[in-house]
């Protein structure tokens, strides 16, 4: 590998931008692809690009042959993020099965009696207030946003800057009720039905979970769900 494309792909992993590298097998040229359509290194063909994209969507490698070319496609994309709002006892459960799917979870709250980094020894806790918690963590298409609080104070601000990311899944606890209201009051703050049509509200599969692991278990099965069908 060339000195700048490897140094352009670390400056990318290391700034958590994805980034598509490109290796023709027979001549060993390489070129970076990133989700803006820019390139670095040899030109791309119409065809490489619709394969450049699939492969940063499905995070799978693609392999690319025409006549006597081969090109050999690898995806490098930002780690899977899920941000908790509120360390309830559903955070608890809902953070290892996170873990175990190879997420980077964090929990905000801002609450000291909540946010106790002994209950949660695995994870990172973060106390600031959700919406300034969001605009440093700065979610991604690659992120998941949950709030489980109960309490409009903390639930909402959430709600509102998750909506202005790029969240790919976006889940609030509460019941239909809950969710009417709080669907009135983010309409008051300006968030249109369409971007609240991006909230999982009642959060979770429907598969009649009562426990707060059950619970956990259906919030987890819906981000599992929304997460592929944004890789289709």
């Amino acid at each position: 590998m060339h000195r700048a494309t490897l140094e352009k792909l670390n400056t990318a992993q290391q700034h958590k931008n994805p980034v598509v590298l490109l290796s023709n097998l027979q001549s060993g040229e390489q070129a970076l692809y990133y989700p803006d359509g820019t390139t670095h290194g040899f030109v791309l063909s119409d065809t490489l690009y619709a394969l450049a994209n699939k492969a940063l969507r499905s995070n799978r490698c693609q392999l690319f042959k025409q006549a006597d070319q081969e090109i050999f496609l690898q995806a490098f994309n930002p780690p899977l993020r899920m941000i908790i709002i509120g360390a309830v006892h559903i955070a608890k459960t809902l953070a290892s099965l996170a873990r175990l799917c190879h997420y980077q979870v964090t929990i905000v709250d801002p609450r000291q009696a909540f946010a106790d980094k002994t209950r949660f020894p695995d994870v990172d806790v973060n106390s600031d207030w959700p919406d300034k918690a969001l605009a440093s963590l700065q979610p991604d298409s690659r992120t998941a946003i949950i709030t489980l609080t109960h309490d409009p104070k903390l639930d909402e601000p959430a709600l509102i800057s998750a909506l202005a990311s790029t969240a790919f899944y976006i889940g609030a606890l509460g019941s239909n009720k809950t969710q009417q209201a709080r669907k009135n009051r983010l309409a008051e703050n300006g968030c249109s039905a369409e971007q609240q049509a991006r909230i999982h509200g009642p959060i979770g599969l429907d598969i009649g979970a009562q426990s707060p692991a059950e619970i956990a278990v259906a919030i987890m099965a819906q981000v599992t769900e929304s997460l592929h069908k944004t890789l289709d």
